[in-house]
């Protein structure tokens, strides 16, 4: 099946076709034209990558009146790292529909949050707590939303938000859509299910795979003044792929700095118009461009089925972010490799996100010495600086 016969719009498809989508994802198959046609609320089970962001997108995005200024939708995730991916995203999907999407969460002053509220906002994405901050503050209001999706509802159970997602459920309307997606479905999410849905219908997907099986998983130790002749080893291999970024500025610096080497790098990033993205896509896709350097969120739409290498320059912040990145690479039955390059005292996050990905990450049999040396930094004993005996600390020259 493909995205014309799911009953989007042609703006909403245009929008597609930018972001490089080819064919839906199996949870996008199920949940788009339900959502689409109305009736019965949704718990969509899925692992994480599987495209169920886009799979409430889409429909929110028809669905939304643009001469309204109340709140017509709101998202639910569990950090505001996710809850700044999900509105990105949302925003990327919109086309020339003026649908105003804002995310807020906590850790950032919440005077703008406020304004933006003010001017008129027609989807809200946020964590539990600063959801509710909002409502008891009056300067959100959920007495007129239709949609109400909760996203990883499962990770919200184990962060302990069930108590916060029911006092936020209880502001909301009786005559709304409801979905909600979990990876899992322990006993508490379909007791709540139960409470605060009304006929619901339960969505299993097949994809039950959280990465490709063609994929080679390594990881190489190094110090940060000597990443990036790591890096320039690694694209020495015949590399056809993306290196992932943390922050929009990393993208822009280190594909300068390949550039001036002369490696045929370009960055992507968020910061960059849509017709430049594509552009930059395009020259990837045709290989002038060799070599992305690109943020998490503007490399979601990419889908290139001969990518060889995926670099992660920095450990991912979580195995979802982790599981997104090497969904890129390893696809249409070609191998590929992904690499994660880590800081000393970075191994213990990166087995936890090896473990909850369920792939093995091997270290990588890369030649050459990218650990500390002269001129660059010197382990010192802690126990003389005053952090205990044992703990190694780095020092620079």
């Amino acid at each position: 099946m493909s995205f014309e016969a799911l009953g989007l719009s042609e703006n909403t498809l245009n929008a597609v076709r930018r972001k490089g989508f080819v064919e839906p994802t199996d949870i996008q198959r199920e949940v788009i034209p339900r959502l689409l046609e109305g009736g019965r609320d949704i718990i969509g089970q899925s692992q994480t990558g599987t495209g169920k962001t886009a799979s409430f997108a889409l429909p929110l995005i028809e669905k939304i009146d643009e001469r309204e200024r109340d709140v017509q939708a709101i998202v639910i995730t569990p950090t505001r790292e996710l809850a700044l991916q999900v509105a990105d995203e949302i925003k990327s999907l919109r086309g020339r529909k003026k649908v105003r999407v804002f995310a807020v969460y906590g850790g950032q002053p919440i005077g703008p949050q406020i304004r933006a509220l003010e001017r008129g906002v027609h989807i809200v994405v946020g964590t539990p707590g600063r959801v509710l901050d909002h409502i008891r503050r009056g300067t959100l209001r959920l007495d007129g939303i239709r949609y109400f999706i909760l996203d990883e509802a499962d990770r919200m159970l184990d962060m302990g938000f069930i108590d916060d997602i029911k006092a936020i459920l209880r502001e909301t309307p009786r005559n709304k859509r409801v979905l909600m997606f979990s990876a899992t479905m322990p006993r508490e999410i379909i007791r709540l299910a139960e409470f605060y849905m009304g006929d619901y219908e339960l969505i299993k997907t097949s994809e039950d795979e959280l990465v490709p099986e063609l994929v080679e998983h390594e990881y190489v130790e190094v110090v940060p003044v000597r990443r990036l002749s790591l890096l320039k080893d690694i694209l020495d291999e015949g590399f056809y792929g993306i290196v992932f970024c943390q922050t929009k500025r990393e993208t822009r610096e280190l594909a300068g700095k390949l550039a001036r080497s002369g490696y045929p790098a370009e960055p992507l990033n968020g910061d960059m118009t849509q017709k430049a993205r594509e552009s930059t896509f395009w020259r990837f896709k045709k290989r002038k461009t060799k070599i992305l350097v690109a943020t998490d969120v503007a490399a979601r739409g990419i889908d290139v089925s001969d990518i060889t290498h995926v670099v992660n320059y920095s450990l991912p912040q979580n195995p979802e972010a982790y599981i997104h990145r090497i969904g890129r690479t390893g696809r249409a039955g070609k191998k590929g490799k992904a690499i994660t390059l880590i800081m000393p005292g970075e191994y213990r996050k990166l087995r936890y996100i090896a473990q909850v990905a369920g792939v093995q990450i091997n270290k990588s049999e890369l030649q050459g010495d990218y650990r500390p040396g002269k001129g660059d930094y010197d382990y010192y004993e802690s126990r003389n600086r005053g952090y205990g005996s044992g703990r190694r600390r780095y020092r620079r020259y």
